[in-house]
């Protein structure tokens, strides 16, 4: 055994043994216990970032501890390989996008098995690959002909210059995010996924997700949104439109209608469109709203306008005209594109009320609160102590009656129906792009969209594209989009869309069971014998559309016979962020120039608190910017690259475990990792120590010491925490903790006989299995080097020997008025009545309580006596 810890000659020879005897390649195994533990795919975007190395750490941390305790384990990765960032960087570099993310993958692939990640590679699967994406299109048409897939317009983010639809979050102050053009909302066909068929059960089911964390499935459960209420229906005024017929709006507040004033649609609604006819003005708003952006939280923060149509409709009950307004803040294709405006009740229509002089009448009133129409009063959420006024004969109601009472009056008019309706909107996958999964119709002059049969899948996307960004350029390729109809024979055109990524990272899961299966999607005895997903690790930013779409694709494979179970992910961990300091100074121009900390010298305060920094380069202070998450942005990222290249990679994993638990936030410090590096050290180092010196014969429990049964009871004790926190609690850091503290005995223990080394030795074992999910290359060789038979990964996790942790006598602090004053020792059976006595008796305690009176004397079992005296 060298006398020097090696990491990188560790680490390779750990690494060599497992690749050489395919540790990691699992099959199916019937009657043995399966674990299957996944951390959500990497995008290959070139390299890793520490995100990455925690995640997949944690992630490998669990897989290899389930290993321990027996279980066949499937921890699989592959590569989530369409998406726009392929596309800029074939634009930035002019290289067709596949060249790119191949070599990406190649390059992160090396990264991953650096890690020592126990990683099944035969089961990797590549998402831009035909024989992945084959199988997706194969799905398409299946729910395409049972109406689960439908062609409908939508309102989208329309960038003119590129040609482009645009996310709602590649829309930046109006503009494309890459073009600077003023961005239009446009109308296009699109394919949708109804999504919302499932809403009840998407929501009903995440009931069953014990191992899920609270706070994701009240983000699912707020984003299905399942709210009561009723469609309302308000009759044309025939002499403001001109014609008859009916408005229709949905509200979860219907006991409100009597304090409805105006009505607003969105611009596209058939009423806005006929108002602006002849009107100039009128015109020139709708193009202005059309030109805003369709998300949600810009809908919510933005500016309430509108401009009057001139047209009115009749309010069921009252009989009284309502004005009709066009608003930005109504959407066409949310509902029925019209809401009924209650201003003293809802903050937005509030605001629009008071900028448009329109009228405010409250419906609702407590008891001892007035109302003040000049300012908006927060207290109507609370239904509770609040009835109904100005409502006529509904006055008096409380909130369930005066809901009954309107909505039955509503439906006895056929005026209006009660209604459960969810927020969910179906799910629109069509993307004017080039890099993602071909959309698998052919459109027929005469039939139609027609599905492309199964024998022609895959509908293979070329990859040798360099795109412009104008446009997509599929629809500019002839030899791609050119086709005949799998109908009728005639001239037809091939589908140019692509699929929205998110597609393809719904079901990878299920794919890894069964990723060289050519029958099929999956194959359903491997999916079945894996699935569900026993561990599901990613970060909390994919808590609603990731973790909504791969459970609704579940409940879709489920449907076409291809699972059994309900739902995809167990359990599920939402590990932290890696954050670390920023620094800055201010340019001219009011923006900030970021420099890496590695560049930046710093002084702390006594308590490590960053007092001044300055540049290293030039000597000249910089700005402290704070903690916050490892970016290019920021400049505040660490290459996992020169870590591992510095320390290695079981460096890397201890303190990325050790410096916070999973779902918290992980602070970088390099401080830290030369840490966590000296504590490797400790360990290499007192295994030196004892191997060099031979190593011993068995150990003989009956005859040990007392001295000898304290170092067996911290053995034993830091099995038991260290297994409780690992198996049950995945506070990988306490666990370290406790390996820590048992170093620090086995540091101090005697050597001098052999029963001595024995015990030594079974403490070091017990280290090396403790540390051999977390830092498995330094664990596979001590464990050799300990004469261990076997390769560590092939050991069972230690067990406790609970007659190691019976303590003959206890060590008892004493305090005098809160304040250390000594210690002693009493046996483990000793009664209260003696600890006191002892503590009494203790020359310390008499010479601090000399003069004084004892008034009380407290005992904590097992820990302190402390003796209250003045």
């Amino acid at each position: 055994m060298h006398e020097q810890y090696s990491p990188r000659e560790i680490e390779a020879a750990a690494q060599a043994h497992w690749d050489a005897q395919n540790s990691f390649v699992v099959s199916e195994q019937p009657g043995k216990d399966t674990f299957y533990c996944l951390s959500m795919f990497p995008y290959p975007s070139g390299k890793l970032h520490m995100g990455h190395v925690r995640n997949y750490t944690i992630g490998d941390v669990i897989a290899r501890y389930q290993r321990m305790q027996g279980k066949n384990v499937l921890q699989p990765m592959g590569w989530d390989a369409f998406g726009m960032p392929a596309e800029n960087a074939a634009m930035k570099n002019q290289v067709a996008p596949a060249k790119w993310t191949y070599e990406n993958i190649a390059y992160m692939k090396s990264q991953l098995k650096s890690l020592g990640l126990a990683i099944d590679w035969t089961r990797e699967v590549t998402t831009c690959k035909p024989d992945y994406y084959r199988w997706e299109q194969w799905l398409f048409t299946r729910l395409f002909e049972k109406g689960i897939i439908y062609r409908k317009n939508g309102t989208v983010n329309w960038d003119p210059v590129d040609q482009t639809v645009l996310a709602n979050e590649q829309v930046i102050d109006g503009r494309g995010w890459r073009s600077g053009a003023l961005i239009e909302k446009r109308e296009i066909p699109m394919y949708y996924f109804k999504i919302t068929a499932y809403a009840e059960e998407l929501l009903s089911s995440l009931d069953e997700l014990d191992g899920w964390p609270e706070q994701v499935k009240t983000m699912q459960r707020n984003w299905i949104g399942k709210s009561f209420g009723a469609d309302i229906v308000f009759d044309y005024d025939v002499a403001s439109i001109g014609i008859e017929g009916q408005l229709k709006v949905y509200s979860t507040r219907p006991d409100t209608l009597m304090g409805a004033t105006y009505v607003a649609v969105a611009a596209e609604h058939p009423l806005a469109q006929r108002a602006a006819e002849n009107n100039a003005a009128l015109q020139a708003f709708i193009a202005e709203c059309k030109s805003g952006s369709v998300a949600e939280a810009d809908m919510a923060t933005m500016e309430k306008k509108g401009l009057a149509t001139g047209q009115f409709v009749i309010h069921p009950l009252t009989g009284d005209k309502l004005p009709v307004f066009v608003a930005n803040y109504v959407l066409w294709g949310y509902g029925e594109g019209a809401v009924m405006a209650v201003p003293a009740h809802d903050e937005r229509d509030f605001e629009f009320a008071n900028k448009y002089a329109l009228p405010i009448k409250q419906v609702y009133a407590a008891a001892d609160q007035d109302y003040d129409a000049s300012t908006w009063q927060d207290w109507y959420g609370d239904k509770a102590g609040l009835t109904t006024i100005n409502s006529g004969k509904y006055d008096g109601l409380d909130f369930s009656a005066a809901f009954d009472a309107i909505v039955a009056d509503l439906e006895a008019s056929a005026h209006g129906a009660r209604k459960t309706q969810f927020r969910l909107r179906d799910w629109g996958i069509s993307r004017q792009r080039y890099w993602g999964c071909p959309i698998p119709i052919i459109h027929c002059d005469s039939c139609g969209d027609v599905p492309v049969p199964e024998d022609q899948l895959p509908v293979v996307l070329p990859e040798d594209v360099v795109p412009d960004g104008a446009g997509s350029p599929l629809a500019k390729m002839p030899e791609f989009y050119q086709c005949s109809c799998p109908k009728c024979g005639a001239d037809a055109k091939r589908e140019t869309d692509t699929m929205d990524t998110f597609v393809e990272s719904s079901w990878y899961y299920a794919r890894y069971a069964s990723p060289q299966y050519t029958g099929g999607m999956v194959n359903p005895q491997a999916a079945n014998h894996w699935l569900p997903v026993d561990q599901y690790i990613g970060g909390i930013e994919h808590a609603i559309l990731h973790l909504l779409y791969a459970r609704f694709f579940h409940k879709l494979m489920r449907d076409e016979g291809l699972v059994t179970s309900n739902e995809p992910f167990k359990n599920l961990l939402t590990q932290g962020m890696v954050v670390a300091d920023t620094y800055y100074r201010t340019l001219e121009n009011g923006g900030k120039d970021w420099f890496n900390p590695a560049d930046v010298e710093i002084e702390r305060d006594t308590k490590g608190k960053v007092t001044s920094a300055r540049l290293k380069s030039d000597g000249l202070p910089v700005e402290i910017g704070g903690t916050e998450k490892m970016s290019k942005s920021k400049n505040n990222g660490v290459d996992p690259q020169d870590m591992i290249d510095a320390y290695g990679a079981d460096t890397c994993r201890l303190f990325m475990m050790f410096a916070s638990p999973p779902d918290m936030s992980c602070e970088w410090s390099d401080a830290g990792v030369e840490g966590a590096n000296r504590f490797l050290r400790r360990v290499w180092r007192l295994a030196h120590s004892h191997v060099s010196a031979g190593l011993p014969g068995a150990l003989d429990i009956a005859s040990l010491s007392d001295e000898q049964k304290a170092v067996r009871r911290a053995i034993h004790l830091a099995i038991k925490q260290a297994s409780n926190d690992v198996g049950q609690h995945h506070k990988f850091n306490t666990a370290i903790a406790q390996v820590m503290t048992l170093m620090n005995v086995l540091e101090k223990a005697a050597t001098a006989t052999e029963q001595d080394r024995a015990l030594l030795q079974e403490g070091l074992q017990t280290v090396a299995l403790l540390l051999a999910p977390i830092t498995p290359h330094i664990s596979h060789e001590l464990w050799q080097q300990l004469g261990q038979s076997g390769a560590i990964i092939d050991a069972q996790w230690p067990q406790v020997d609970e007659s190691a942790l019976v303590q003959d006598s206890l060590t008892l602090v004493i305090q005098v008025n809160g304040k250390l004053r000594g210690q002693i020792e009493v046996p483990a059976s000793a009664s209260r009545e003696d600890v006191e006595a002892a503590a009494r008796a203790n020359e310390n305690v008499q010479r601090f309580t000399e003069g004084a009176t004892i008034r009380k004397v407290i005992v904590v079992p097992g820990k302190l006596v402390n003796i209250v005296a003045n």
